[in-house]
């Protein structure tokens, strides 16, 4: 029997959107077939969320300040990893390994695949690989994994031509396979006067972003749109849940613009509440950008909300436009300055019943296509049919 160990540094209950779609993906493969390595983290409770779950799951130490080869701390973590995860494979005979990432899993995964000639499967996420081509350093770790790795899964189409046009990377080897959203979770929601309370948004009408707090998911030009926004709709509040390291440089935008009554930033949320944001929004928006070679990879959380019944926003970079039908639940839009942003965004916020229109058809698409269960046959089918070692 093939026994699978996927290494992943982000994993539930951190959040990140690559953990957060391994969850969702591995918890409904056979258990006896797969096993996980996942990121240990001292901030959070993993210890009580693991007892949850129904998973072949060991924490180990994957994290460091350096995920270079060139520097004492990158070969600490290398070599230690090496000598644990090996261990871990012995002891449950694993067959196959599968990488969250290419740095720095795809390099502990290459590791091992070397030394222990097992076929090895890495993800590729579109921002990952496009970060570690501004370092050569990096760049040589992701081409030595790419090259070795029998089989690539992608994100999305545009994470699938990334490689292939600027890593040189066969069509042959790589599969993609979108991350997906729980339909029976996410669900559309009539809006209640009393959750809306509770969330301090009374009768206003929202827009919400769901996303970590860095320049490229461009909440920063979402804020910048808000004066113009604001000329028809007075009462505008905009909702953003996530942390991250634009958060000082985001407040400070909203102290100088004055715009303190209509942003929210909620922070970190439980997923309870989180649910209860996307269902009780009037819009959602991703406003991501391009930046240097920083780019939104696919875009989960514009499926979850379209899950919800939500017309989505997002900007034309990376793989988000695979996330929608375009213009039927969704739009495309130049998210690089505030204007068309205030544009859209104010044209929707005044037309209610094209955005109930489009948010039943938003349903109807991410049920049919981006389903966890559709998603967990997909990669039944390409785990079983990866090659093994040549």
């Amino acid at each position: 029997m093939k026994k699978t160990l996927l290494i992943s540094e982000i994993f539930p209950p951190v959040h990140g959107g690559s953990g957060r779609w391994f969850w969702e993906l591995y918890s409904r493969l056979p258990k006896d077939e797969y096993f996980i390595a996942a990121g240990s983290n001292k901030n959070v409770d993993t210890i009580s969320f693991d007892k949850t779950l129904q998973l072949n799951l060991k924490r180990f130490n994957l994290s460091s300040t350096s995920w270079g080869i060139r520097s004492l701390t990158g070969l600490k973590l290398y070599w230690r990893t090496f000598w644990q995860l090996r261990k871990h494979i012995k002891q449950n005979k694993i067959t196959h390994i599968h990488c969250g990432r290419c740095i720095p899993e795809g390099f502990m995964g290459y590791m091992l695949s070397k030394v222990l000639r097992l076929p090895l499967l890495c993800y590729v996420h579109g921002e990952d690989v496009e970060a570690a081509a501004t370092s050569r350093e990096l760049s040589w770790i992701v081409n030595k994994v790419l090259a070795h790795s029998q089989t690539i899964i992608c994100n999305s189409q545009n994470t699938s031509s990334i490689l292939m046009n600027n890593w040189l990377i066969s069509e042959s080897k790589i599969k993609t396979l979108n991350p997906g959203v729980d339909t029976n979770i996410f669900v559309p929601a009539e809006q209640s006067t009393l959750i809306r309370k509770n969330l301090g948004w009374e009768s206003r009408p929202v827009v919400l972003t769901v996303g970590r707090l860095q320049k490229r998911k461009g909440q920063d030009m979402m804020i910048k749109a808000l004066p113009q926004i604001k000329q028809k709709i007075p009462n505008i509040l905009y909702a953003l849940v996530g942390g991250g390291e634009e958060l000082y440089s985001l407040t400070e935008l909203v102290s100088k613009l004055n715009l303190t009554d209509n942003v929210m930033f909620m922070a970190e949320i439980n997923d309870q509440t989180m649910l209860d944001c996307y269902q009780q929004c009037d819009l959602f928006i991703l406003p991501n950008r391009t930046v240097e070679q920083d780019i939104e990879g696919f875009g989960m959380v514009l499926v979850e909300a379209q899950s919800c019944e939500k017309v989505v926003v997002a900007g034309d970079s990376g793989g988000t436009s695979e996330t929608m039908v375009l213009n039927e639940t969704g739009f495309i839009i130049d998210c690089t300055s505030p204007a068309p942003i205030a544009e859209m965004v104010t044209n929707l916020l005044m037309k209610p019943e094209l955005r109930h229109k489009m948010g039943k058809k938003a349903r109807i698409h991410v049920t049919a296509t981006l389903d966890w269960k559709v998603h967990a046959e997909k990669a039944k089918h390409v785990f079983s049919n990866s090659l093994d070692n040549k």
